[in-house]
């Protein structure tokens, strides 16, 4: 009887722990990136203002060549919505939409994926002219993870996963612009 009452003591400390631990972890994550590109600033924020360019560039739109797309609005304007459809977990189900654009400077979108699991995140692009043929363009994602999911934000270091694909992605559209 008394192993038991030990074994039920540990087994109540071993998953209470780390939901108290979780109650004092952030729920918030921010990841930034950056690139210049040579090229205008008009030319890269006309370019990456549509969201099907994303397909040319993005790491997460090229993880997987068969993916089901579908689009509802016009692409470049306030209201598109960019859908994708993938068995690759990494890919998931989603949309994309297109928020606020301030011309030439900044564009914000919202990301709602569905599968392998539900979340709505704040994106967005910004442009900086550098000089006339020098643009210097960010790439910013912002998450939240509820209770007690978060948990995996001291496991994983979003920075480094998330910061690595929104780099490869620059990287990538640095290549696309600088070749036209």
């Amino acid at each position: 009887m008394k192993i038991l009452k030990n074994i039920l003591i540990v087994a109540v400390v071993l998953i209470a722990v780390p939901l108290i631990v979780a109650l004092f972890v952030n729920k918030d994550y921010a990841v930034e990136r950056e690139i210049v590109i040579n090229k205008p600033k008009q030319e890269v924020f006309d370019y990456v203002k549509y969201l099907k360019n994303q397909d040319n560039y993005s790491k997460w739109a090229q993880m997987d060549p068969s993916t089901k797309k579908n689009y509802t609005g016009v692409d470049g304007t306030e209201g598109f919505v960019a859908k994708w459809e993938s068995e690759n977990k990494e890919v998931g189900v989603g949309e994309q939409e297109i928020k606020k654009i301030t011309e030439g400077d900044r564009i914000d979108f919202e990301l709602r994926f569905f599968e392998p699991f539900k979340a709505t995140s704040p994106a967005y692009m910004t442009t900086t002219s550098i000089d006339e043929n020098s643009t210097n363009i960010k790439w910013g994602f912002n998450g939240h993870m509820n209770y007690p999911m978060n948990l995996l934000i001291l496991t994983m270091d979003m920075e480094e996963v998330i910061g690595n694909d929104l780099q490869t992605g620059l990287n990538n559209l640095k290549e696309v612009l600088e070749k036209q």
